[in-house]
């Protein structure tokens, strides 16, 4: 009687396919590696070490600039207004294009314009966008003062004063992403299949029920998106801060995170690099966390086609 024997196996050799799949993904991770894990790691060790008068790190401090971040009332005053900036600009940014995309879906004669005029605040950078704004909101000859003072309402400092400041900058971001965002949720309606709208005709639905029950829930997807990145960007805003409102706005009352890492490291010869590294660490962790919490929380209520 004779058995099969199964010989062991000394491990298994690449084979051409695998080799030739492997020397493509090189390229890739070795500019992952060199743009994403190295400055990390640069950044935490940077977190880590003092610095003297040239950004240069010296003596190892290990946690005392988390120490000396978290127990601090100016620290805490920057996350208030970047979460304050955050939720200024992500909610009407999101759901002022959700309310524009749905009345350009109305069958309206001219509509088209509206369309493109909407969709044209996309094509504009930070920089042209933050010096139109601050022409408008220019104290003496800006736009928004000259309506206010038709009907008879005081001059605003947009810009000057501490109570609008962060306003006047978040009404600025919003017309920046309002453009994308509306772009994004006009291809999400597009996608939807006629079908399902003459259904909802069909059984009486229509107006402002039918884009409640069928076209919002439908644009989960897209709506969900839109949050995600919005609240990154708007984590990681600068430009229009840094040009609207020199030094952080009056009483620093624009001064956020990421505007804070700058003022920290290159501001006015400033070269703390290491306090610098410890809040962008913090700021990498917020991001995260905000996206754990968007991806636990509210993507269970999106509705996949």
């Amino acid at each position: 009687m004779t058995t099969n024997s199964v010989p062991a196996r000394a491990g298994r050799r690449p084979t051409p396919v695998s080799l030739v799949s492997w020397l493509m993904l090189v390229p890739c991770l070795v500019v992952f590696a060199l743009f994403i894990i190295w400055p990390l790691g640069k950044s935490v060790s940077l977190s880590l070490h003092g610095s003297d008068l040239f950004g240069r790190p010296d003596a190892y401090v290990g946690l005392q600039h988390y120490k000396d971040m978290l127990g601090s009332a100016e620290f805490r005053h920057i996350l208030w207004v970047t979460f304050a900036f955050v939720l200024l600009t992500v909610i009407p940014g999101v759901l002022g294009a959700l309310v524009v995309v749905l009345l350009l879906e109305q069958h309206i004669k001219g509509i088209r314009i509206f369309r493109t005029a909407f969709a044209l605040p996309f094509a504009f950078s930070v920089a042209s966008a933050s010096v139109i704004f601050a022409t408008i909101y220019n104290p003496a000859i800006g736009l928004a003062n000259g309506l206010l003072g038709r009907f008879g309402v005081d001059r605003i400092g947009w810009l000057t004063d501490p109570s609008w400041a962060l306003i006047s900058v978040a009404i600025t971001t919003v017309w920046m992403s309002i453009g994308y965002n509306v772009l994004v949720l006009s291809a999400g309606i597009g996608a939807i299949p006629a079908e399902i709208n003459e259904a909802a005709t069909l059984d009486g639905a229509g107006g402002f029920s039918a884009s409640r029950y069928i076209t919002i829930p439908l644009l989960g997807p897209q709506l969900f998106f839109l949050i995600v990145i919005s609240t990154i960007q708007s984590l990681q805003g600068f430009g229009q801060i840094k040009i609207l409102t020199p030094e952080g706005g009056p009483e620093q009352s624009t001064k956020t995170l990421v505007y804070s890492i700058y003022h920290t490291a290159f501001a006015n010869n400033a070269s703390d690099f290491g306090a610098a590294s410890a809040q962008a660490i913090v700021l990498l962790v917020i991001l995260l966390a905000c996206t754990a919490i968007q991806f636990g929380v509210l993507e269970r209520r999106v509705h996949y086609k």
